[in-house]
């Protein structure tokens, strides 16, 4: 049986959100921000690309929910590592979109005990260039932290 190396990893980094799922999730939420977007795929008026430097900024100062469909590459447990120490405001939602990758130490680390978790059925169809193509070769759940 030959296995195709594919299916359990990628090297694409960035894998924009669908819109229509995007659209749904919103709705529950109202995002504000989203904190890793180019110019022209971002979700929300307010966001951040990488020439902000995303890493770098205070989340916490940012005002309203904010969205995060993270780089999926070695750095990720850096992204989820700064969503679980951000200090949020009462009622602040923070929500990243993620590859279900439980056995990762990021995972055990930071999201485990530390988040609500919505593993997503199926795979998602993510977009390139706004255009949603062949559904990811990993399986995605929303981590959700809320300020206290």
């Amino acid at each position: 049986m030959v296995l195709n190396k594919s299916m359990f990893t990628s090297d694409k980094q960035y894998w924009e959100t669908p819109r229509d799922f995007f659209n749904k999730i919103n709705k529950v939420f109202h995002f504000n921000w989203d904190l890793a977007s180019t110019d022209d795929n971002a979700l929300c008026t307010n966001h951040l690309t990488e020439k902000d430097d995303s890493l770098s900024i205070d989340w916490g100062g940012l005002s309203g929910n904010l969205f995060l469909n993270p780089p999926y590459g070695r750095e990720l447990k850096l992204w989820v590592k700064k969503a679980a120490e951000t200090k949020l405001k009462h009622n602040q939602y923070l929500v990243l979109l993620i590859p279900s990758r439980t056995d990762t130490s990021y995972w055990h680390d930071y999201i485990f005990g530390k988040a609500e978790i919505k593993f997503i059925r199926g795979r998602l169809k993510f977009a390139i260039d706004g255009e949603q193509k062949d559904a990811a070769p990993f399986p995605s759940a929303l981590i959700i932290y809320k300020g206290e």
